[in-house]
């Protein structure tokens, strides 16, 4: 209703009773109802996630595997024929991740290789995540909590609001190679309301949201295959709270429940098809760990110290790390992962003996169990104990437990049962807590600013972490702290001497120190490990390089360029080796290729410089040297042999 002023009317006390009846008014009552009760709590949801997450747009790629499946990688740069068959064809590092690829293409048509476009798109879908829990949480309470009006909204809103804010959501969003997470996380919000809706609905429209989830569920794995168990999922939500199934004995034998039973076989058969996919991807690669290295026994005390890991940090998100490493040795007996077993065997035996009193704990906590099934470590890759990433949907259950308790209390002090002073204890209580998280994942998205940034805070988290400190000490390298860069090499070998690809960094950073023997020796070791390695290939050409070795180089870089014919370093060196042959024109298709792969790398057009200017070809070759200049000034001033090319 709009008064004669033209100003929109505020609500009254009446019509506040009307839209949320049930609940007393007092002045500020009134305040915080009209603005639960507006059609605008989900866009509000997602305008305050993408807030909180805007430091993303300040953060660069990182030598995270951002390298290899972005800046580094040219073949998703497009949405042409040629990048969409790459697109469902690959499976990089391990993932079979098409519709993944798609955004990612998306993204270099629109910003090409700008991060703030990558990053801006991860913040986007992860907000829109944060409505679409909004929605599944307003189902699920009402459902399970017998919440209604004010307090339904309520419960949702702060369920949604502990999922989005979380800080163990900062390496999914703030990490752009992660984009699978948030996507597969859009599609599983889809899939499981459109699911629900269709519980409710009758002949057509349910038929209509029971295809569109399974759509949904395909892109869900398409995106990133860690669903793959969604499915139980669904038969679970129909066990509690929609109470379309039961576990009493006959019950499985009519017809209603086979009907309800039947329509789970399409998120089946795609789940089954997911995992199988998933394992091939991997194990495609040889990332599988070996089960001689990491046996049973450890692999179910990595399964119970992850159960625990991610439910203590979501209570507790202090010293989270890129990296949790995996010990060379799992030892059943040690503390921390007899104590996490026997805490996940103790909450499952509370969960059982309450779950009559109390069936969301026990629904909850198997829910937990099924999404991490697949990152659980029984079927193990990585050198990881557990990721954070890992928990942005499996963690679910714990934000609608939440949002649950608060919803609980809203409606308690609304209906007299709870003291006034008690239940504004508890929401204060609860928005110190959101405000807290919010604030905790503001400064963590920004330990991804950059990789020295990123390594920087790991090895802070986790001084013991190896790998860690080896890739501090490569992006201490590749700034020539070579004093520095080594000390960090020589810890990472300390704490764990298996880590022989360690050996491999070490050669370049010797010979950059003028240690050319113990440049040698050190790739040697790293070669014995890794024959067919293109960045140890590389590492050792580089050295035989440096040593004015030329064609001893090239077979090494001829052999990294077989096993990965877009592996950037190698291109440049290989290209570089011949030219100082007198191959120049052997030498440019290869500099071409990585020019097209990293135009924004200034030893490509150096060396294309370099060779154009041997042919004669001296246009090209300035016209090489000023993209130099334009991308690194001070690079291209170090060069004095070239001066002939800057007339």
């Amino acid at each position: 209703m709009t008064p004669r002023n033209g100003m929109e009317e505020v609500p009254t006390a009446a019509r506040l009773a009307t839209m949320c009846p049930g609940i007393r008014h007092t002045a500020l009552d009134r305040l915080t109802e009209w603005v639960l009760c507006a059609p605008v709590i989900p866009l509000a949801l997602a305008t305050v996630t993408f807030l909180v997450f805007s430091p993303t747009l300040l953060n660069g790629f990182v030598r995270w595997d951002d390298h290899v499946n972005l800046f580094e990688n040219a073949s998703y740069r497009g949405l042409g024929l040629k990048q969409l068959r790459w697109m469902f064809t690959t499976t990089l590092m391990g993932h079979y991740i098409p519709v993944s690829w798609l955004t990612f293409g998306l993204d270099y048509s629109l910003w090409g290789m700008n991060p703030l476009g990558y990053h801006l798109t991860s913040n986007l879908i992860h907000a829109a995540n944060a409505a679409l829990f909004y929605l599944v949480a307003l189902r699920l309470l009402r459902k399970a909590a017998a919440l209604e009006g004010t307090a339904l909204r309520l419960g949702s809103a702060t369920a949604a609001l502990f999922f989005a804010l979380h800080p163990l959501r900062a390496e999914s969003v703030a990490w752009a190679t992660e984009r699978r997470d948030v996507l597969a996380g859009f599609f599983f919000f889809l899939t499981v309301l459109m699911y629900l809706g269709a519980s409710e609905a009758t002949r057509h429209r349910r038929h209509r949201l029971l295809m569109g989830s399974i759509a949904c569920y395909l892109l869900a794995l398409l995106s990133k295959s860690i669903v793959m168990t969604l499915p139980l999922l669904l038969i679970l939500l129909d066990v509690y709270p929609l109470r379309r199934l039961s576990f009493q004995w006959g019950t499985w034998r009519n017809d209603s429940a086979r009907a309800v039973l039947k329509e789970k076989l399409p998120y089946l058969a795609l789940g089954l098809g997911g995992g199988i996919t998933a394992y091939w991807a991997v194990a495609s690669h040889h990332y599988l760990t070996n089960v001689a290295k990491f046996g049973w026994a450890g692999r179910i005390a990595v399964a119970g110290y992850g159960i625990w890991f991610y439910l203590e940090k979501t209570v507790v998100p202090l010293s989270l790390s890129p990296l949790y490493e995996l010990p060379a040795v799992v030892n059943v007996l040690e503390p921390r992962f007899l104590s996490s077993m026997v805490a996940v065997v103790a909450i499952s035996l509370a969960a059982l003996a309450l779950c009559r009193r109390w069936p969301a704990g026990l629904a909850v906590w198997v829910y937990y169990g099924i999404l991490l099934a697949p990152v659980s470590g029984i079927v193990h890759s990585g050198y990881q104990l557990a990721h954070d990433r890992y928990s942005y949907l499996s963690c679910l259950g714990w934000a609608l437990l939440v949002g649950a308790a608060v919803g609980s209390i809203g409606r308690a002090a609304a209906t007299g049962a709870l003291r006034p002073g008690i239940a504004r204890l508890a929401g204060v209580v609860a928005a110190v807590w959101v405000l807290a998280l919010a604030n905790l994942t503001w400064h963590q998205i920004q330990v991804w600013r950059d990789t020295e940034t990123l390594w920087n805070f790991a090895v802070e988290s986790d001084p013991q972490c190896s790998i860690c400190q080896s890739n501090l000490g490569t992006s201490l390298y590749h700034r020539k702290l070579f004093a520095l860069a080594k000390e960090r090499y020589d810890l990472a070998l300390a704490l764990r001497p298996d880590r022989t690809r360690v050996h491999g960094n070490l050669g370049p950073l010797l010979q950059s120190m003028g240690d050319s023997v113990g440049a040698i020796r050190h790739l040697n070791i790293a070669l014995a490990w890794y024959p067919d390695d293109p960045a140890v290939l590389d590492n050792a050409a580089f050295v035989l390089v440096e040593q004015k070795r030329y064609l001893e180089a090239i077979p090494y870089l001829e052999r990294a360029i077989r096993t990965d014919p877009d592996y950037v370093p190698a291109l440049i060196n290989l290209g570089a080796a011949l030219g100082q042959v007198g191959k120049a024109d052997v030498a440019i298709p290869y500099l071409l290729r990585a020019r097209e792969i990293r135009p924004d790398e200034p030893n490509v057009h150096l060396n294309l410089a370099r060779a154009y200017a041997s042919l004669g070809r001296y246009e090209a070759a300035r016209k090489e040297y000023d993209n130099l200049v334009a991308l690194d000034a001070s690079f291209a001033r170090e060069i004095p042999a070239d001066a002939n090319l800057r007339q």
